[in-house]
């Protein structure tokens, strides 16, 4: 067996790439060690074990969302900046179906509080500012905007609208209009 030069980046990069090739769930470290035709004691010093590398993979791509969102949103602000956001998440699911099940995995407080994590909800904040929500509504929106994207984009990857009219991308443009006029007529208490 060859020398590939692993670290516990090329790792994890290597385990992002799989997962989204065979979905988060099947990666392991036996099927890195597959992969790399290496053996799996190899990979013991570079990672744990598979939980750990699955956290690795899951904090490669929380950073690489949060990136692509703060890119996003830079400039934006209201719908434009709603809008942006929701496709940055909804286009990585669709590119990177397993790196977003991994940004889904629950990370110790710890790990998450020192993950890309919290940067997804600052920037949530941030693009709430545009439509003048206090505490603690501003919470409740985050909480509303994070579970609309990731049900709708999780619906949509399992083909859950995959049989029958409308197209899923007018569905999904009706359904940013509706969180933008909820978000500006935000319900009193």
């Amino acid at each position: 067996m060859a020398r590939v030069g692993l670290t516990a980046e090329r790792l994890a990069r290597a385990g992002a790439d799989l997962a989204d090739e065979v979905g988060f769930d099947q990666v392991t470290v036996s099927a890195l060690a597959r992969h790399f035709d290496v053996k799996v004691a190899s990979l013991y010093s570079h990672v744990r074990n598979s939980q750990d590398l699955r956290t690795r993979i899951a904090l490669l791509a929380l950073e690489e969302l949060a990136d692509r969102a703060a890119d996003a949103l830079a400039g934006r602000a209201g719908k434009d900046a709603l809008t942006a956001f929701a496709d940055v998440y909804r286009d990585y699911a669709r590119e990177h179906p397993g790196r977003y099940a991994a940004a889904r995995l629950r990370l110790d407080p710890e790990t998450a509080a020192a993950s890309a994590g919290p940067r997804h909800a600052q920037m949530t904040r941030a693009l709430l500012r545009g439509y003048d929500l206090t505490e603690p509504d501003q919470t409740h929106a985050v909480r509303l905007l994070g579970s609309v994207f990731h049900g709708y984009v999780s619906l949509e990857l399992g083909g859950g609208f995959s049989h029958g009219a409308p197209d899923t991308e007018e569905t999904w443009s009706r359904v940013l209009d509706a969180l933008d006029a909820l978000l500006r007529n935000w319900p009193a208490p």
